[in-house]
């Protein structure tokens, strides 16, 4: 379909409003799913993140990577386990993760944004010891449970014009190196920025009434209906943890937190710059 001059006019003047509420803002993104390995998507979200960018959004990228990290064990011979979703990650594997994640993911994406015209700087957890962490559980191994985050290399970072992109490893005071949850990481540096915004893109629509049902979806959820969707059963499985990282960035500073779909192209700007929105959001009040 043709658009005309007059309808991409049309197009930017419905925008200015929500251009106007997030210029100058911090807006954290958790990258990962289907986005980060279709490379259309891959695409599609870099540029949106620069659009965002020049137009005065603060955007803080913060990427996972446990595709690319069993791909990668599994070309050492190693086999990857799992333990309650998480996973087992010993000396060696921790090793590896920090080079996927802090090389070759983190500058992959650093370098796609720069190619669209944008200004990144890769971090990773470790730097500037952003990212504090100590042992979950020994059966995990080198898994991390954040215990605290020094967000001024992330606001140094965009004082100076750049998005900050971080892959989540961190580390303790005895400099031992820990894998951590991407949808975690990405909700404590949020709430330690005070974002406007927390964006968590999925593989799925967002909180469905019905899970098997796009059309139930729930467009907006208070913290309250939060737990109570969770007691009846509708926020299940995978979801819970995701919904508990939402949960976690309103209680620490954040204002509005969005779980959406990564699989449909442009779903930032969607959710960011329209009226409908597409994927659920949680706010604190009713």
């Amino acid at each position: 379909m043709q658009i005309t001059n007059a309808q991409r006019a049309a197009i930017l003047v419905h925008a200015l409003p929500y251009i106007q509420n997030y210029t100058g803002k911090i807006i954290v993104i958790k990258y990962g799913g289907s986005a980060m390995l279709n490379e259309e998507l891959k695409d599609s979200v870099m540029r949106d993140i620069v659009l965002l960018s020049l137009i005065g959004v603060r955007v803080v990228l913060v990427h996972g990577g446990g595709t690319e990290i069993t791909e990668m064990l599994k070309a050492v011979g190693k086999e990857s386990r799992f333990v309650d979703g998480l996973r087992i990650t010993d000396k060696e594997s921790v090793d590896i993760v920090q080079m996927v994640l802090a090389g070759k993911i983190n500058k992959g994406l650093t370098n796609l944004i720069q190619n669209k015209g944008g200004r990144a700087m890769g971090l990773s957890g470790i730097d500037g010891h952003m990212i504090e962490a100590r042992m979950k559980d020994e059966r995990l191994g080198y898994v991390g449970e954040i215990t605290g985050i020094d967000s001024r290399p992330i606001l140094d970072v965009l004082e100076k014009g750049y998005i900050p992109v971080i892959s989540t490893i961190g580390c303790d005071r005895s400099g031992n190196v820990y894998n951590i949850n991407a949808d975690t990481a990405a909700a404590e540096i949020a709430g330690s920025l005070k974002a406007e915004s927390l964006f968590l893109m999925t593989d799925t629509p967002g909180i469905c009434g019905d899970v098997d049902d796009p059309s139930t979806l729930i467009s907006e959820i208070s913290l309250q209906q939060a737990s109570t969707l969770k007691e009846e059963g509708i926020i299940t499985g995978g979801m819970i943890p995701k919904v508990d990282c939402c949960i976690a960035a309103l209680e620490g500073g954040v204002e509005k937190v969005f779980i959406i779909d990564g699989r449909i192209p442009h779903a930032l700007l969607i959710e960011i710059l329209t009226d409908e929105g597409i994927g659920t959001m949680f706010i604190k009040g009713d």
